[in-house]
């Protein structure tokens, strides 16, 4: 390509239909019989015409081609299911290669062999369902083992490259190049990779709605040997769009353009003639380095094309300059002279509350709105985040992500997935077509971990943003985060060989002016590393959370936005390049007005160490007066000190003001008040005041840490007189107790903990702090050892909730009661008391904010309201998870005696069954062909979550137009696409159905009928117990049935069964050959032949072998599944008898051995695909749902079980 300008061949489709060929051409001898229409199939050529095809590939060898295709456009799994071959994918590309191999080698010249690679017929970016745009007929895994498959073949079969074309969805190609690479990778093969997309109209767009500038920062990761276009239009309607990937692909560019468009006969209008005059401007202007032709074109049309090469200068690739190029349905160039990139934060879930309630609430087209408004406001990414306890993250980011990409005006830009779970980030990157970042891999983990991370964002076409942690911790001090980004930059760079212009640090923007002096150095640390990193780490790109910068002041808005205007100016001039931010911020640096602009820079660049305490001031007033007033009026006189004593006390605490402390407190002293009682009384009303404010957001952190230094010096000036008069707390150490602090093992994040360790103790409490990443092992040996009064676990990130949850268990496990404190930007009261407090019996509180913690810690040490408070917290947690659980009250459940006395027994005492016509026990070979009419199809689909009434997909003959009809029977109420899936998934199962019921011994079976009664509420079977369940609620009747209710006390017989369908050695082959769907297709059909087993074995018993309803007329399926035959067959596991466990006691029965099922130690049983259970022949038998059991029946089963209470509870999960 770089020497001279290759000449790929024609149209294979229209070279096929010139010869006229028949359906007999199309089935051959091999699938002669095969259940439905062929012709059309032309990849299946391969196998029962290989002379055409090999005919039609000499001939563009004839004609000049430098390169031929192989005839395997729709040589793939999920393109063949149309033809129910799905399984014939390698095997049609490993012969169309051996075709084009054989064509290409019979030439004296060197031809070589691209192996052809269309898009599938379905697409992984758009919804085939308009009334539901974030459903997807495709997911981007099983394109991925669609395409691997067929790779192998055409690799098997000796092509020289790879081309996929044709190509409208960049998800379904970014699917198709990480197939590509994983199998060469694999094979230690390196083949080129060339592309050629097709436009969808005038504007130059793809099919799934990306400009061509985006397509190719979309594809950028990719190992490209050129890229083009084919199809679509013919050459002069191509031909602009062609100048345009000239200009701006790095590549080499190809072209093979249709014959011009087909008229109203389906006849192209270029002529060979014609064509070539096209072409050789393309050729003449240096716009290419390969042509060729598409629908319509011929050896003819290739044959002009030598000519009009020969001699000519192949086009040569435009020097792209290394820049981050991102990308949705548009790209974004991020550039010095973009000054600063805008991301969205509100899309996400952690820092937005109604973002949060959207999702939750499903209410998906809101969130979209909010997605929309940030776009129109100026964000030119958005950051979509779903970590939180209490949703599917991963559904969640994809379900958003698929919604997006329906809306063209936010689709347009780029999307950074935010999640500290790599499942969910991996997931996300799946759903987006377009060139994304992901939010955030760091060294946490250590750096093999980070490596791999980052190897798989990148062959997975994303940016990456990487956070200044490492294992020791987050960075906080410039020398630190300069340490950590330079030690990640070499890795990416020489280890992951990450595009230097394709990473972004966030050397971490932490909050500043909280009060603690050490995070007044955070913002210029921060601007000094932007200057740093863009000085040694050439290329790289720099971001923050920008809102970190002033959580202190939350809730002054005002004050805020102007902290990060002036903070992004300094940062910007030194290099920053994007951040997450509210695009609708209105304050720029200028808009500040200079007083508060200079107050701010000493604040940011940490110029004076007073200044923080002066904005907390100026906060302070801007709260109370509002920031109109703020800048012109001045504080009145302290009318406050005119107040009664008791509210200057609290006052004092509110505004953390000392001034006066000593003196009222003197004044309370001697008008007789206890200094116990100041504390519990005045100066707790003001911390509790304090807590209120800063929940509403109308207090600030610098001012939370000042009141509580004020209170502590209240304490300590009142603890002389304590100790005088020899009070209660005189007895004490000084301290108002102990509080053991840990962020939890996988989180980092620190400084929520230490601000809240700093208010406990400027509130007298003694902490001991264990730091970050704390193993639940360390905190409870800790707990165990220093005996504190409260264990206070913190977390930011959503994993730390399940490991909190951890912790609580290990602490109940040691015997512990101490209080449990929960906090953290993703922490709820809701997740305490669902995921948490259910796992410990001790006090577990979740603490929304600091301010929070001293109240809540002084109730708990409170021996006066300290049992009610728990008693209330975990009353509340209670309510909380039955308000979540949407539970209704559950009926009042009688004791067990009552329910035995008022069982169904009667109808057991009178009914004693007949003797067996063949006792004992026998094997039997079930019969496939009579499973047929048994089988529940309905449930099939419902397993492959399309409608049940589809299930007459079954019933539908194979010919094109019943098919039709079937299918429009259907369009107005399950929809045609849903019928057509419905009716594609039925041919498939109807071949593993009929191979499954048609091989012999894949189905067998085992009954044995012994003598049996029952005692109690146990069924005895020869020498067995099978001790069962009852209601404690009434049925319908108003009796409360066991399962032995329906066996006599004496002279009783009882069955068992056990059915097992052996499809296990052809899953494990499928999965082995990456067949998935083959694979979940063979297991569903399975467990469906499996109840049908069981239902034609049941009836076997009822009429023959044990006979005691030899005359039961044939019934409907319908009928059998609502259970109208003489008695029952309850299993093990399942509503009447839910302790899967009975199953090692039915194997002692049945040694289901025999038949090829084996059983786990919780009586589960192999293969799953397996059936067990009991048989009663009582009529009045019924199957019933046990419902609530109580504690008394627990405790009664666990004795008749012989097995401890707790291993009951875990069986029966009550």
């Amino acid at each position: 390509m770089e020497d001279r300008i290759l000449i790929l061949d024609g149209a294979m489709g229209t070279m096929i239909q010139r010869r006229g060929l028949t359906e007999k051409d199309f089935r051959g001898d091999r699938f002669a019989g095969w259940h439905v229409d062929l012709r059309g199939n032309n990849d299946l050529l391969c196998l029962t015409r290989p002379d055409v095809i090999e005919d039609i590939a000499r001939e563009y060898v004839g004609a000049g081609c430098d390169i031929i295709s192989t005839n395997t456009f729709n040589a793939n799994a999920i393109s063949l299911a149309d033809y129910d071959m799905a399984g014939l994918a390698r095997e049609i590309s490993r012969a169309g290669a051996e075709i084009a191999r054989r064509a290409a080698d019979s030439s004296e010249r060197r031809v070589r062999v691209a192996g052809s690679i269309g898009p599938t017929n379905k697409t992984a970016s758009m919804s085939p369902d308009i009334n539901d745009p974030g459903m997807r007929a495709v997911k981007y895994d099983e394109l991925f083992d669609a395409y691997s498959e067929q790779i192998e073949g055409l690799m098997d079969g000796g092509v020289d490259m790879l081309l996929f074309e044709t190509i409208f969805d960049t998800l379904n190609l970014k699917a198709g190049l990480d197939a590509a690479v994983s199998v060469m990778k694999a094979r230690g093969v390196k083949l080129p990779v060339m592309l050629s997309v097709t436009i969808a109209g005038r504007d130059g767009r793809t099919f799934s709605g990306q400009t061509l500038e985006a397509f190719i920062a979309s594809v950028s990761h990719a190992p490209i040997a050129s890229l083009g276009l084919n199809c679509s239009f013919g050459p002069r309607e191509i031909k602009p769009w062609i100048a345009e990937l000239a200009r701006k692909s790095p590549w080499p560019v190809s072209c093979h353009p249709n014959a011009g468009l087909p008229d109203a006969s389906g006849n192209y209008g270029e002529t060979p003639e014609s064509m070539a005059t096209v072409m050789s401007e393309l050729v003449d202007e240096g716009l290419v380095n390969i042509i060729g032709g598409c629908c319509g074109t011929t050896p003819e049309h290739i044959a002009r094309y030598p000519a009009i090469v020969k001699g000519k200068a192949p086009h040569v690739p435009p020097s792209v300059k290394p820049e981050m190029r991102l990308s949705g349905l548009e790209m974004l160039e991020v550039t010095p002279d973009k000054n600063f990139i805008n991301v969205g934060e509100r899309c996400n879930v952690a820092g937005s509350r109604k973002f949060l309630r959207l999702i939750k609430e499903g209410a998906y087209e809101e969130a979209i709105a909010i997605a929309r408004k940030q776009v129109e406001d100026g964000a030119q990414v958005i950051d979509i985040n779903m970590d939180d306890g209490l949703l599917d993250a991963g559904r969640e980011m994809c379900r958003f992500l698929n919604l997006l990409a329906a809306e063209p005006d936010i689709a347009r830009v780029p999307v950074m997935i935010d999640s500290s779970k790599w499942e969910v980030i991996e997931s996300g990157l799946k759903c987006v077509q377009g060139k994304g970042i992901v939010n955030s891999i760091s060294l946490k983990e250590g750096e093999e971990t980070f490596v791999k991370r980052a190897r798989r964002i990148r062959r997975l076409g994303a940016a990456v943003v990487v956070m200044a942690f490492d294992e020791k911790g987050q960075a906080d001090t410039y020398e630190r985060k300069i340490e950590v980004c330079g030690r990640a930059y070499r890795l990416l760079t020489e280890q992951a060989q990450f595009p230097p212009e394709d990473i972004i640090f966030d050397p971490n923007i932490l909050s500043i002016a909280t009060g603690i002096e050490e995070h007044d150095r955070y913002g210029l640390d921060f601007i000094r590393a932007v200057e740093w990193i863009k000085s040694n780490l050439p290329g790289a790109k720099v971001s923050g959370g920008v809102s970190n910068l002033s959580f202190a002041f939350r809730g002054n808005n005002r004050l805020r936005e102007s902290m990060h205007a002036v903070f992004l100016y300094h940062a910007i001039s030194k290099g920053m390049d994007m951040g997450i931010v509210n695009p609708a911020t209105a304050v720029t640096y200028a808009d500040v007005e200079p007083e508060l602009r200079q107050l701010l820079e000493d604040v940011v660049l940490y110029r004076r160490k007073e200044a923080s305490e002066e904005l907390a001031a100026l906060a302070a007033s801007m709260a109370a007066k509002g920031a109109e007033e703020a800048k012109n009026d001045t504080p009145k006189a302290e009318q406050w000190r005119a107040l009664p004593l008791n509210e200057r006390l609290s006052y004092a605490l509110v505004h953390g003001t000392g001034t006066y402390l000593a003196e009222d407190l003197r004044e309370a002293l001697e008008a007789g008040m206890e200094p116990v009682a100041i504390i519990d009384g005045p100066l707790m009303e003001g911390m509790n005041r304090v807590g209120t404010l800063f929940g509403e957001g109308k207090m600030f952190l610098p001012q939370v840490v000042k009141t509580a230094r004020t209170m502590k010096s209240a304490v300590a000036i009142l603890q002389p007189e304590i100790d005088r008069r020899k009070s209660v707390a005189a007895a004490s150490t000084g301290k108002s107790g102990k509080v053991l602090f840990a962020t939890v093992k996988g989180d980092v994040h620190d400084i929520g903990k230490n601000i809240v360790s700093i208010v406990l103790a400027c509130n007298n409490y003694e902490v001991i702090d264990l730091g970050v990443m704390v193993p639940a092992e360390t905190i409870v040996e800790t707990a165990l050892r220093e005996r504190p009064d409260i264990v206070c676990l913190s977390g930011l990130i959503t994993p730390s909730l399940d490991e909190m949850a951890h912790v609580a268990e290990e602490m109940r496990k040691a015997g512990l009661h101490i209080p449990l404190m929960v906090g953290g930007a993703t922490t709820s009261r809701l997740h305490t008391a669902l995921k948490i407090d259910p796992r410990y019996e001790g006090a577990v509180i979740h603490v929304r904010d600091a301010s929070q913690n001293p109240l809540l810690a002084a109730r708990l040490l409170n021996p006066e309201v300290r049992e009610a408070y728990i008693a209330s917290l975990k009353e509340e947690a209670r309510r909380l998870r039955e308000e979540h659980e949407r539970e209704t009250a559950a009926r009042e459940m009688a004791t067990l005696a009552e329910a035995r006395m008022r069982s169904v027994r009667g109808a057991g005492d009178t009914y004693v069954s007949p003797a067996p016509a063949c006792p004992g026990r026998t094997v039997t070979d079930i019969p496939g062909e009579e499973l047929l009419p048994l089988i529940n199809y309905r449930a099939f689909m419902s397993a492959w979550k399309l409608p049940a009434t589809l299930a007459d997909a079954f019933g539908v003959h194979g010919c094109r137009a019943c098919e039709e009809a079937w299918l429009q029977s259907k369009e107005e109420k399950e929809g045609r696409d849903k019928a057509s899936e419905a009716l594609r998934l039925a041919r498939d199962a109807r071949r593993v159905i009929e191979e499954i019921c048609g091989t012999p011994g894949k189905i067998c079976g085992v009954t044995t009928i012994v003598e049996g009664r029952s005692e109690g509420d146990d069924i005895v079977a020869g020498e067995v117990r099978f001790p069962t369940l009852r209601r404690q609620q009434p049925d319908e009747s108003g009796r409360y049935p066991a399962v032995a209710d329906y066996v006599a006390p004496k002279g009783d017989y009882i069955g068992a069964f056990a059915v097992a369908v052996h499809t296990e050695d052809d899953v494990a082959r499928l999965e082995a050959e990456g067949d998935s769907y083959g694979s979940l297709l063979v297991q569903t059909v399975s467990h469906r032949v499996a109840e049908a087993a069981a239902e034609w074995l049941h009836r076997h018993v009822r009429r023959e072998l044990w006979g005691y309803a030899k005359d039961e007329p044939d019934m409907s399926l319908d009928e059998l599944y609502e259970g109208k035959y003489s008695g029952i067959r309850p299993a093990m596991g399942y509503p009447s008898m839910p302790d899967q466990t009975l199953n090692l006691e039915l194997d002692r029965l049945l040694s289901m051995g025999e038949i090829g099922i084996t059983l786990t130690e919780n009586g589960a049983m192999h293969p799953s695909a397996s059936v067990s259970g009991l048989y009663i022949s009582n009529p009045a038998a019924r199957y019933f749902m046990l419902g609530s059991v109580g504690d008394d029946q627990l405790a009664d089963y666990a004795r008749r079980r012989a097995m401890p209470l707790e291993r009951v509870r875990r069986l029966l999960n009550k």
